[in-house]
């Protein structure tokens, strides 16, 4: 196995859609999630998807507990209105993490990384992974999704003003107490 290059915002692979993966059982499909799943791992991430490391084909591997995962061909159906607003990164955009709206739950189905056929549920926060792993194959990043950016910025700066945020709060309770 081997880690590989992560392509970052800016480079064409990130923009445009990945073609269909044509025979998941291909060993060089299979050698390609592993690594996959190894550089994942190695840059501490939640998901990774093909055209990140610079091939643009559409699969995409994810943490699931301590297993990874993998979704080939993926098509995933958004369950009923309810959205949730949560924070998310990316390894392609490193540093910076943003607010999405995102579905709280949905269907997938493609195949695994053995290339069998695999459908499911997904909620919370496996549900977020995938649909930003799934935007990454149709040329979407998570900033492009964003609807409100006075909650986009460098992690940094993010914990920074949520730890004064809280000083500020518990401050003010115990002023009123």
């Amino acid at each position: 196995m081997a880690i590989l290059k992560i392509a970052r915002m800016g480079h064409p692979v990130l923009l445009r859609r990945a073609d269909p993966v044509p025979d998941a059982r291909d060993p060089d499909i299979r050698r390609l999630i592993a690594d996959m799943g190894e550089t994942m791992l190695d840059a501490a991430g939640l998901g990774l998807a093909a055209p990140q490391v610079h091939v643009p084909l559409r699969l995409f591997v994810w943490r699931d507990g301590d297993r990874v995962r993998a979704l080939v061909n993926p098509a995933l159906t958004l369950l009923g209105p309810a959205e949730a607003t949560g924070w998310e990164g990316c390894l392609s955009i490193p540093g910076l993490r943003g607010n999405v709206p995102r579905a709280a739950r949905l269907l997938f189905r493609g195949q695994d990384e053995a290339g069998d056929a695999v459908e499911g549920e997904a909620e919370g926060m496996a549900a977020r992974v995938m649909q930003h792993e799934v935007d990454h194959l149709d040329g979407v990043l998570y900033p492009m999704r964003m609807t409100d950016f006075t909650q986009f910025g460098f992690n940094e700066e993010l914990a920074r003003s949520s730890t004064a945020a809280a000083a500020a709060i518990t401050a003010a309770r115990e002023r009123s107490a």
